[in-house]
């Protein structure tokens, strides 16, 4: 199954360099395989040159029989280690870097003592772009907020709720509106804002400026609610992030909370992981042991 894993690193990356460190192979082994791979098909899989890689037609199709047959190889990896007595394989989860630090130790020390030959794959990033890649196939579980409406297929177990907070840094700027509690036109006009790229907290807060009938001025974009608290903190805007962030960040003493109103909804954030992969023992002994609040 190695070659298989090593055409999904590249196939997920289109980088040789990033691929071949998550593979823990050199560039010219993994080069070697995907040549070996597309001798063995018969037909190209990548098309590659000196600054880019992408994927051939055939190597999309390549790449959902790929992701179905390790799948499947692990789905009887688990059913045989089943019988044996223990579970064994590797289970990845995505989350933010917040979301590794906040919840993953309780939610997998149980994990660890009841099945000690689980091994965890642990990537971290923008939890806006969680949900996609377990539904892409590219994770098996991820910590994520919960959509307003979950896709179809994924089922969803809540760890918290967090309040949707605005940040304004401690220092004073002509900008930061005087009543924030009684929102206006006058006041949030103009006033630089730092805000995620995409997201539930995006979504949020762009609805929360139509409702006050303002066209956000947006200082800045970012990928991570953590970059927003140090962007906020240097002055930069005003910014909004889930509450559980700023409690976690060494930089919460910079920053402010201003008692907006009206507050905007709260940030239900949780474990999620597509129905049908928890056909999979090894998945569903870690989802079991996960308790909803």
């Amino acid at each position: 199954m190695r070659p298989l894993k090593q055409f999904l690193a590249l196939a997920d990356t289109l980088h040789f360099g990033r691929a071949s460190e998550l593979c823990h192979v050199s560039p010219s082994t993994l080069s070697r395989t995907i040549r070996q791979l597309e001798e063995s098909v018969d037909v190209p899989l990548f098309v590659r040159d000196n600054r880019h890689v992408a994927l051939t037609s055939q190597g999309r199709a390549f790449q959902a029989y790929a992701r179905e047959t390790l799948h499947r190889w692990e789905l009887l990896r688990h059913e045989l280690s089943s019988k044996a007595g223990e579970l064994a394989g590797e289970i990845s989860i995505y989350c933010s870097v917040t979301a590794s630090y906040s919840f993953l130790y309780d939610l997998l020390s149980d994990v660890r003592q009841r099945h000690p030959r689980i091994e965890l794959k642990l990537h971290t990033g923008d939890p806006a772009e969680s949900m996609g890649r377990v539904l892409a196939g590219e994770e098996d579980m991820a910590i994520t907020p919960r959509p307003r409406s979950a896709p179809a297929g994924l089922a969803f177990k809540s760890l918290t709720r967090s309040p949707l907070v605005f940040i304004a840094p401690v220092e004073q700027a002509a900008w930061i509106p005087a009543s924030p509690d009684s929102p206006s036109v006058e006041q949030w006009q103009g006033v630089p804002m730092i805000l995620s790229e995409a997201g539930l907290s995006r979504e949020y807060a762009d609805t929360w400026f139509r409702a006050l009938g303002v066209a956000p001025t947006i200082y800045a974009q970012v990928a991570g609610h953590e970059a927003i608290v140090s962007m906020v903190g240097l002055g930069f805007g005003i910014g909004v992030v889930p509450k559980i962030v700023l409690d976690n960040s060494p930089l919460a003493q910079r920053v402010s909370i201003l008692p907006v109103k009206p507050e905007l909804p709260h940030y239900d954030v949780g474990l999620c992981v597509l129905h049908h992969r928890l056909k999979s023992p090894l998945i569903q002994a870690l989802w079991d042991t996960v308790t909803e609040r």
